[in-house]
């Protein structure tokens, strides 16, 4: 008899899969198109912005709720274009198993086969939890497999994208304990962005010391969230 998988590979509107987890019924990724969220919430309002205010060379990444990889994989390969260093790592207490990596479909979302060649052959090092990957000259690579609140906030970084299921599946996931644990990831003037804006999670952040702004949601959504540390609040 196969091991049961709680994950199964679900395609959205953009052509892309996501996976839908059968214990928590939800999806890793928007239904309306797992690629245009990773790029429009996580490269586009996240990096892309922090580069358009602060033009950077090298860069560091810390992204809570791994899943897929989805994420890192349209960061690195917009970082690998432009030539700017990669700093990446994931919080993922539940790793997805490599056979649904592979069979996933991303390497149709990406010009640059090199990239997810080198992704796939690094994998199961990866979910090993013990080791940073070096996956090509400009982009590092390592997984933390503890749960979110047993990880140290140590180094720090310039982004969290944070992509935990949302607060109605997870909602310890999304809670004042978290969240202020969490942004010890990030250094002063970093940026924390997400997919998803509750009130709740607005409060917690402006009391910790964030400035919040509302960009336009991925497809289907009005708004999303971006906060930025201020300086010294931390």
């Amino acid at each position: 008899m196969s091991k049961f998988s709680p994950v199964q590979l679900l395609p959205t509107a953009d052509g892309s899969n996501t996976l839908y987890h059968q214990v928590y019924k939800q999806t890793y990724h928007s239904v309306n198109g797992a690629h245009q969220e990773a790029k429009h919430v996580f490269l586009d309002t996240g990096l892309k912005h922090l580069l358009s205010i602060d033009s950077k060379t090298e860069v560091s990444i810390i992204e809570i709720g791994f899943g897929t990889g989805l994420n890192f994989l349209v960061t690195a390969e917009f970082c690998i274009q432009e030539e700017i260093k990669l700093n990446y790592k994931g919080i993922e207490a539940f790793p997805v198993p490599s056979k649904i990596i592979a069979e996933s479909g991303y390497e149709e979302c990406l010009k640059n086969k090199n990239l997810w060649k080198s992704y796939i052959d690094n994998y199961d090092q990866l979910i090993k939890g013990d080791t940073s990957i070096q996956i090509n000259p400009l982009i590092s690579l390592s997984m933390e497999r503890k749960p979110v609140l047993e990880t140290p906030s140590s180094p720090l970084f310039d982004i969290i994208y944070y992509d935990a299921f949302a607060p109605t599946t997870q909602p310890e996931m999304w809670n004042t304990e978290t969240i202020s644990h969490v942004v010890k990831f990030l250094k002063p003037g970093g940026m924390f962005v997400t997919y998803s804006i509750t009130g709740n999670l607005k409060r917690i952040l402006v009391t910790l010391g964030f400035t919040i702004e509302k960009p336009k949601g991925a497809a289907g959504k009005r708004e999303m969230l971006r906060a930025i540390l201020k300086a010294n609040e931390i």
